[in-house]
């Protein structure tokens, strides 16, 4: 199984920046391989939860980001740590939500039911 542990929510005002940072467990290939595509999820009160950005983890880190953070989010990796980051700027009030991490193997989608492994959730705050 892999586990994934979340970090680096909290609050921030308009305009300004948070990262995020999510470390796997994946340590065995199989467990890298059936976790190759990890992504960014967040899910505010009363809303479903929405697909922010994802990224393949081997070869080409290719990235794929919803329209509403292009620009402002960037999605990135370390894979000597194991880490996946997500880096955000020019925060928004919309941008308010439980932040979370998963994993699979299925492909760089920002959809949900495509991901086998997920983490506990971090909250980001925004204020305007």
């Amino acid at each position: 199984q892999v586990q994934l542990v979340e970090s680096g929510g909290g609050s921030a005002q308009a305009g300004g920046s948070l990262r995020l940072s999510c470390t796997s467990s994946a340590d065995r290939y199989t467990d890298r391989y059936n976790s190759r595509y990890m992504a960014w999820f967040r899910q505010a009160p009363g809303k479903e939860r929405e697909g922010v950005a994802a990224i393949y983890r081997l070869g080409s880190s290719s990235t794929n980001y919803a329209d509403s953070v292009k620009g402002r989010f960037t999605i990135s990796q370390d894979n000597g740590k194991n880490t996946v980051y997500l880096q955000m700027n020019n925060l928004k009030p919309e941008d308010t939500a439980m932040y979370y991490c998963a994993a699979g193997g299925y492909g760089m989608v920002l959809t949900s039911s495509e991901y086998n492994y997920w983490g506990q959730g971090t909250q980001v705050t925004v204020s305007s």
